[in-house]
């Protein structure tokens, strides 16, 4: 190539770096691409969710956001009726009288009522004072008694801390490592242990991520006993925080083992009690801290892994081992401790019991069980004799699973639960089913395409279903237990939205890198996207195990920051990787025991496949970011991936599993003894980062320390690499207030590393209320 050539190529090619580095974005362009967040969305969704408030009878009301307001709806299943819950127009007229402002019926000053005991009245808080409106003459009175409660009979929770009996009479807690018990009526308080000490407590809440002063219980159904345990963290390791402020920082220790802690948090099994206190040991050695579901022994809400038969004589509860392989059933004698030994499983790997819910009964009455398992690589029910502890039955069966057992029908010998994958569309999609105890008559009871969110009715002889796509905007329905529509409550209306310019994400379908397993995903593209400009791409990830980085595959107008981001001139891509739930056993358990795979060479074949189809894509800047477990995947990415990833933001990543809680990584890597933890740390490949890395992390992160972090750091100063730090003085896993300001940051740093422009200097996000939720609140 001759000179002339040579100064007119480098010439051309200074003039595109400099085109590409003098863009420049401003105020307006971060604007819009805030309008694409969720409280700037949401405002302009009508008849969307609809959360319902039971009544007695399986009744109940739900405020339904409009145009120009709300309006609160009453339903009675039994009686097909779907009317207005009372006059808003008259509330709004009377209110306007006693409190001298103008008020209008669409714009009532409070969010939500409860009825009368009699139903003649509704009760609502408004200006500072609580009303009695009567429903007949609608004449407004002061009202000093307590507001009759909507909701169903709560599972665990009476005020603050406390946990309701399921009679309503009676709320225990802990106080001084103790469980008392306080009289609802009367406020008697009574001692029901008197040997709790400090790290030896009953009840005691600590998962070591997470704790908190609330009680972790089982009432029985006659709300004569509780089932609980002893909590004993006496010889667990402790974790430490230190708080940043003038003066010297205040110290946070709390117990926290690590994989590889010869000891760690166990739990001693008791049953008590209540009227006449007395507490019982179950004859079984202490259990480690683990539940069949997750992590934590209450994820479910309650005590997990333990179910009470009718009369509180029996107790059956299920032992999980210390790395989640096995699980024993056994059933103890509520009046004795003695316990049965049932059956157990071992797995390979880990075992699931569900997703979202535990997914096994014991039921007493015909001495039968029915179980999850995932013996046959996908998750299925399985029914057993509780006396023998043999299977009677394989109950679910095909190349789908269940997540969800809502109700088990012992007279009509029926189950219904909702499962993924078995209808062609999506496997990821969920529907609501009921089939017999022997397998037989399997009955798809939503029979629409899309992902289905079904909530039933206290008696759960009715359900509310609303089906959408993340695509497609949600119907909300009513139907009876058979399925049968009793009625259409809402149809979401997004036409304020589309007016906007928004427009739905894509999904998407491409090949694992092992060129055969399809993967899913959805693709955020800008509202103004010109298919012959080149974008830059950026992977948002979520590896899991335990989620995905699409999370719910219902419609939402906005999902995190995605399309906002896209906005700015960028591709993103959120994909289910291998690893993911909710897929075979198999497809799960592919990185098992080797959580560095991560499902990168996934997300690398998964954008290169689009790019094929989308030729917009540039593959040449591609940015990856998460937070958490997609924090430690993303700094992955960019150490061993260099050169496919070249900008990267890094969230509170758990960099080193030897310095996460124990629990976690034991579950899917194994345990310490067993595992290559060294291998799967992020600070030994930073030697290897060549491009653009940000590294954030609040200081007081009580479920991911900050220390995962810094390793990386100070690997990456000895590498003599350069990154960039953004540290949350006092701020947990999440950022708290200070989330806006690293989703700013995270805008900025793709602006000016993967798409080489200019941002607008400290643009502010200002979060908004939806102007129909902020009037009145109560």
């Amino acid at each position: 190539m001759n000179k002339l050539l040579l100064t007119a190529a480098f010439f051309s090619t200074s003039l595109i770096a400099n085109a590409q580095q003098g863009t420049v974005l401003t105020a307006k362009d971060y604007e819009r691409a805030e309008s694409m967040l969720t409280y700037s969305t949401e405002p302009l969704i009508d008849h969307g969710s609809v959360r319902p408030n039971w009544l007695p009878g399986d009744s109940f009301w739900y405020r339904n956001l409009t145009a120009a307001g709300s309006e609160f709806i009453f339903v009675n299943p039994a009686k097909k009726v779907r009317s207005t819950a009372f006059d808003q127009a008259k509330v709004a007229a009377a209110l306007s009288t006693v409190s001298g402002k103008k008020y209008e019926a669409s714009r009532l000053p409070f969010q939500t009522f409860s009825f009368s005991a009699d139903g003649r009245s509704i009760i609502f808080r408004a200006d500072g004072k609580q009303w009695k409106c009567d429903l007949n003459s609608y004449q407004l009175t002061t009202d000093t008694s307590k507001a009759t409660r909507n909701e169903a009979s709560p599972l665990r929770r009476g005020g603050g801390n406390d946990v309701l009996s399921p009679d309503g009479k009676k709320e225990a807690y802990i106080k001084n490592y103790n469980l008392w018990v306080r009289d609802v009526a009367t406020k008697k308080e009574t001692q029901l242990t008197t040997d709790g000490i400090k790290d030896f407590g009953y009840a005691t809440d600590n998962a070591g991520w997470q704790t908190s002063d609330k009680a972790i219980l089982r009432w029985s159904p006659d709300s004569k006993k509780i089932a609980t345990f002893k909590q004993d963290q006496r010889n667990a390791s402790d974790m430490y925080l230190v708080t940043t402020n003038v003066g010297k920082p205040v110290l946070k220790a709390w117990k926290y083992p690590l994989p590889g802690d010869k000891e760690i948090i166990t739990i001693h099994r008791v049953i008590i009690d209540v009227d006449n206190p007395k507490v019982i040991k179950t004859q079984v050695a202490p259990d480690p801290h683990r539940a069949s579901l997750s992590d934590d022994i209450a994820s479910s809400g309650t005590f997990d892994d333990v179910d009470w038969n009718e009369d509180a004589s029996q107790l059956a509860f299920v032992s999980t081992s210390r790395d989640h392989k096995q699980e024993k059933f056994r059933i103890a004698n509520a009046a004795t401790g003695a316990v049965r030994e049932v059956f157990e499983e071992t797995v390979p790997t880990q075992f699931e019991s569900g997703w979202g819910s535990i997914n096994w009964r014991y039921l007493a009455n015909s001495n039968e069980i029915i179980w999850f398992s995932e013996r046959d690589n996908w998750g299925h029910l399985y029914l057993y004799d509780a006396l023998t502890g043999k299977v009677k039955n394989q109950i679910t069966k095909g190349d789908w699973v269940v997540t969800k057992l809502l109700k088990v029908d012992e007279k009509k010998r029926e189950i219904y639960f909702i499962a993924d994958g078995r209808e062609p569309e999506n496997p990821y999609f969920s529907q609501f089913y009921k089939i017999g105890f022997d397998g037989k008559h399997l009955t798809l009871l939503t029979p629409e395409d899309g992902n289905h969110t079904v909530t039933l009715s206290p008696s759960k002889d009715y359900f509310i279903d609303s089906y959408s796509k993340p695509d497609v905007p949600p119907v909300t329905v009513l139907r009876d237990l058979n399925g049968k529509l009793i009625t259409t409550l809402e149809k979401t209306d997004i036409s304020r939205l589309t007016a906007t310019g928004w427009k739905p994400v894509t999904p998407v379908t491409v090949k694992a890198n092992d060129g055969k397993t399809d993967l899913y995903g959805l693709l955020f593209t800008p509202t103004n996207l010109d298919p012959n400009k080149k974008y830059p791409i950026v992977d948002y990830i979520y590896p899991g195990p335990q989620g995905g980085s699409v999370g719910s595959w219902a419609f939402a107008a906005s999902r995190g920051d995605n399309q906002a981001l896209a906005e700015l001139g960028f591709i993103v891509i959120a994909l289910e990787g291998t690893s993911n739930p909710l897929r075979s056993k198999s497809f799960h358990d592919m990185s098992y025991g080797n959580m560095a795979e991560n499902t990168l060479p996934d997300q690398i074949a998964g954008i290169r496949q689009l790019a094929e189809k989308y030729k917009y894509i540039d593959t040449s800047r591609v940015g990856i970011w998460g937070h958490s477990g997609g924090g430690f995947a993303t700094a992955d990415a960019m150490f061993r991936f260099p050169d496919f990833f070249k900008v990267g933001i890094s969230e509170s990543g758990n960099h080193d599993n030897r310095n996460y809680e124990d629990d976690w990584g034991e579950r899917y890597d194994g345990l310490a003894a067993n595992s290559n933890y060294e291998a799967q740390a992020n600070e030994n490949y930073a030697k290897n980062l060549k491009g653009k890395l940000m590294l954030a992390h609040g200081l007081m992160d009580n479920n991911v320390p900050p220390q995962n972090t810094l390793l990386v750091v100070e690997a990456l100063e000895k590498a003599n690499k350069d990154y960039d730090l953004v540290v949350f003085p006092n701020s947990p896993h999440g950022y708290g207030p200070f989330a806006p300001y690293m989703m700013r940051r995270r805008w900025d740093y793709f602006v000016k590393n993967l798409m080489e422009a200019t941002p607008p200097k400290e643009y502010e996000l200002k979060m908004k209320p939806d102007p129909r939720n902020g009037v009145g609140r109560d």
